[in-house]
């Protein structure tokens, strides 16, 4: 359980480190376009008719989901290079898939606008979008031409101006113009413009680093009436689910229907799921402690009712309630006697199988449900593919010893995962610490959650030697088991401001 270990929590699904350095991915593509453009035309030597033949088929039908037909992408290599394009789209449209994404990119995406003409030609009655780093007015008008019914318009890559104008065009020939954003910068070029459909890419197209909260942080910031679409990332229906829940209307996925078009139909259900939740409220959270320059808190092993509201009161985001054998475990009456407390309320479970099948706690599943409890911390040996059938929200707790441990937290696909100390007697809480090349490890993986061992003598020195992003302490703020020492919470907190180094 979170509590009293020094770990460090990965980021599933991260591809660099933070603040990582490299070449500029986007400006590559986009230079490498220019290029072509100048020997090749806007029509990158592809014969298109002169005035547009097919049928304009309005983008973003429900269900929301676009599927994407692309054979590689820099950061994954080779997806299916020898897929035919309209074959791929068959088996979409057979799927139940109403609106697809074609990449016509040639250098790194080994696409073409062939592909979208001939898919356009063949499957007349499906939305399809022009994905590609287009740069100008013309690119909008070849689109058309060639049969899109709506382009991807990347406002890092456009000036405000041209961004404007290219929106305009596409909405002069009736297309849908999918304004792509990925942070506060993009946010506040577009704000004037407030296009009406808009998608947040979780993969920042300079470094094509993924993570799955970025989408989440900024949707709230959308300030004005659009429909919204989650981009890349999306493995599994549970992804869908947290598109969802942070408000998203519908969702772009890539490689995952290229290598699994079985799969459409559950990601298509999974669009039902309702808004709000746990992520969404987490978001909002670490978006003031980002101002702030502090990490997120979470103080777990609660079992008194003084002690949740003296932690919420110092400063804690979030408070974690142990339901699993533990001197800490808590009273399951405790979360709806703080039914009314202002407060992230996470339990902590160890599940396990009955049967052969896994299952979480009747009484964990019921406060979950009611809402007395925001999400799950998964804290045994589930695999990550039993995650999310067990309870959503949730994230995964992971025990490191070894450099494989480490690795193996890259397979969960919780937006994150806490690292936490291994111990033979105790899942959680036993003061101990991850060894510090593992949490360094970790923290190559992306934003860092790190729990274990951790209390006011040394949460200085962990805030300044691994910048985490939340921290989870549990013994280190104790008198007695289960029974928080208010003097260790308050100079706990004091550390935790004096060290404002996220």
């Amino acid at each position: 359980m979170s509590g009293a270990t020094s770990g460090a929590g990965g980021r599933l699904g991260a591809t660099s480190a933070p603040g990582a350095s490299g070449p500029d991915i986007l400006l590559e593509i986009a230079g490498l376009r220019r290029q072509r453009i100048r020997s090749q035309g806007h029509q990158m030597g592809v014969a298109l008719p002169a005035a547009r033949s097919v049928p304009l088929v309005p983008f973003g039908q429900d269900p929301f989901l676009v599927c994407e037909v692309k054979r590689r992408s820099p950061s994954r290599g080779q997806i299916a290079p020898a897929a035919d394009a309209v074959a791929q789209a068959r088996l979409y449209a057979d799927r139940g898939a109403r609106n697809l994404s074609v990449l016509t990119e040639q250098d790194r995406f080994d696409g073409s606008l062939d592909d979208l003409r001939r898919i356009k030609e063949a499957l007349p009655g499906l939305a399809v979008l022009r994905k590609d780093f287009l740069l100008d007015v013309e690119d909008v008008e070849v689109s058309w031409r060639a049969g899109a019914d709506a382009v991807l318009l990347i406002a890092c890559l456009l000036d405000a101006e041209t961004l404007a104008a290219m929106h305009a065009a596409a909405h002069r020939r009736g297309m849908s113009a999918l304004v792509e954003l990925h942070d506060e910068q993009d946010l506040r070029k577009c704000r004037a413009l407030a296009p009406g459909l808009v998608g947040v890419n979780c993969r920042d197209l300079r470094t094509f680093r993924v993570d799955l909260l970025d989408p989440v942080l900024l949707r709230p910031r959308i300030d004005w009436s659009a429909r919204t679409v989650f981009e890349s990332g999306i493995r599994a229906a549970e992804d869908v689910f947290l598109a969802r829940s942070a408000g998203f209307d519908g969702v772009l996925v890539g490689e995952t229907a290229m290598r699994e078009p079985a799969v459409i139909p559950e990601l298509a259900g999974a669009l039902t799921f309702a808004a709000g939740g746990f992520w969404p409220r987490l978001a909002t959270r670490l978006s003031l402690a980002r101002r702030e320059h502090r990490p997120l808190v979470k103080v777990c092993g609660i079992t008194r009712a003084e002690d949740a509201e003296a932690a919420l009161a110092l400063g804690a985001d979030a408070l974690g309630f142990v339901f699993a054998p533990s001197k800490r475990r808590a009273e399951p009456r405790l979360p709806r006697e703080l039914e009314d407390l202002d407060a992230m309320k996470v339990a902590v479970v160890v599940t396990e199988k009955q049967n052969g099948t896994r299952f979480l706690d009747p009484e964990v599943r019921e406060l979950l449900e009611a809402g007395l409890v925001h999400a799950v911390q998964l804290h045994g040996d589930e695999l990550p593919e039993e995650c999310a059938g067990l309870a959503f929200p949730y994230f995964k707790a992971a025990r490191v010893r070894t450099a494989e441990d480490v690795d193996g937290m890259r397979r969960f696909r919780s937006p994150r995962v806490l690292a936490d100390a291994w111990s033979a007697s105790a899942a959680g809480g036993t003061g101990q610490r991850v060894p510090v090349e593992l949490v360094q490890a970790v923290r190559q993986q992306g934003p860092l959650w790190i729990a274990g061992g951790i209390g006011p003598d040394n949460v200085g020195e962990v805030i300044e030697g691994f910048s985490p992003e939340l921290i989870d302490s549990s013994s280190g703020l104790e008198e007695s088991p289960g029974r928080k020492d208010l003097g260790r919470l308050r100079k706990f907190f004091e550390e935790i401001r004096a060290h404002e180094t996220l």
